[in-house]
């Protein structure tokens, strides 16, 4: 399941469950028309704490995604996990993607307060709390 949610920062973006092929296919339509009407600046929250680890055709949809929103002005992204296995592969995607400088990935079962360092990082620039293996990662 997903959710796009319209912010003052831009996006607010909800992903949970088991997401296959037709409904990341959705998601990206629905991004699309969006953004259609976006320029400038724009942050997102991603919100996959319970997301499972997405199939290869939908990752290859979601990276897509990645690079739309990139090219209608993503400048910072923010996205809040609880899992090892979902959190490489979303690391790995926005590597392939060229989102990497701009996203920091919290991690909601260590990080108490992870919605406000996540705005924070949106839309102040503040570093969240992330450990030495995160930054190196990102």
């Amino acid at each position: 399941m997903y959710k796009i949610t319209k912010t003052h920062y831009g996006k607010k973006l909800s992903f949970s469950g088991y997401i296959k092929l037709d409904e990341m296919q959705k998601w990206y339509e629905e991004s699309e028309q969006m953004l259609s009407y976006s320029n400038g600046k724009l942050g997102i929250f991603v919100d996959m704490r319970d997301l499972h680890a997405l199939p290869q055709d939908s990752k290859s949809v979601y990276k897509k995604g990645q690079k739309l929103y990139k090219s209608k002005g993503l400048t910072r992204a923010a996205v809040i996990l609880n899992s090892a296995i979902t959190t490489m592969q979303f690391i790995n995607a926005a590597k392939e993607t060229g989102l990497h400088e701009c996203s920091r990935y919290i991690d909601a079962t260590t990080v108490q307060d992870w919605e406000k360092q996540g705005l924070d990082w949106i839309v102040k620039g503040v570093e969240p709390h992330t450990t030495k293996s995160q930054k190196k990662s990102i």
